[in-house]
């Protein structure tokens, strides 16, 4: 089995979407500990935002009309897609920037969604490609968002990942949410204690949802 662990927040070592992803990796490989973990920052190692140069996925035999530019871009993305495809497990650390997600996980995203690799058309509509697959979306917000229909209307990060993976197919996406972390030491805390108790049923090869809601 293959775990891709996924950060995207700027905040170094104060981020509390990256330790949430560090915590459920651990509770994974306590359960499954043959998991081999890849790792990608892409805070570090920041795709370059979607652009003209990166349209042309799948690339035909002969690229030679091709720019220099426009074939690094693709190079980018197949090497992006097959990362992705190649795992059976992605662990995504999330912060809620702006009422969405941070923009170098966007761009990831963006090189993800291909034709043919991670989704297809077809007649009766879009079909995901990308099935069996387990998501874990650790989720951080300095504010509560999910209590009231004012704070759900405003986010823009849990639905976006859930429909996005969702669109490639994969039906299994766990979410841990840390919500409150800039409302006091007493609303970290809590928020934190919170995450960590979804952390402990959700992280685990086999998944009870209706445990996992109860831990919620």
């Amino acid at each position: 089995m293959k775990l891709l662990h996924v950060d995207s927040s700027i905040n170094g070592a104060n981020s509390v979407s990256r330790k949430l992803t560090k915590d459920v990796v651990a509770q994974w490989m306590a359960d499954t500990p043959d998991t081999q973990v890849e790792y990608l920052d892409l805070a570090v190692e920041t795709p370059n935002h979607f652009s003209r140069d990166a349209m042309g996925f799948r690339l035909p035999p002969s690229d030679q009309a091709l720019t220099e530019a426009q074939r690094s871009e693709n190079a980018l993305s197949e090497a992006l897609v097959t990362q992705f495809l190649n795992a059976d497990v992605i662990v995504v650390g999330a912060p809620l920037y702006n009422f969405s997600i941070p923009s170098q996980l966007k761009a990831w995203i963006d090189r993800l969604a291909q034709a043919g690799r991670t989704f297809k058309y077809t007649e009766a509509g879009v079909v995901g490609l990308a099935a069996g697959k387990t998501v874990i979306a650790a989720l951080s917000r300095g504010g509560i968002y999910s209590n009231s229909e004012a704070g759900r209307a405003m986010e823009h990060q849990e639905t976006y990942l859930k429909t996005v993976f969702g669109f490639f197919g994969i039906t299994d996406v766990r979410v841990v949410r840390a919500e409150g972390t800039d409302l006091g030491a007493d609303s970290r805390q809590q928020a934190l204690e919170t995450a960590d108790r979804c952390i402990k049923v959700l992280a685990t090869k086999a998944f009870d949802p209706e445990t996992a809601d109860a831990a919620a």
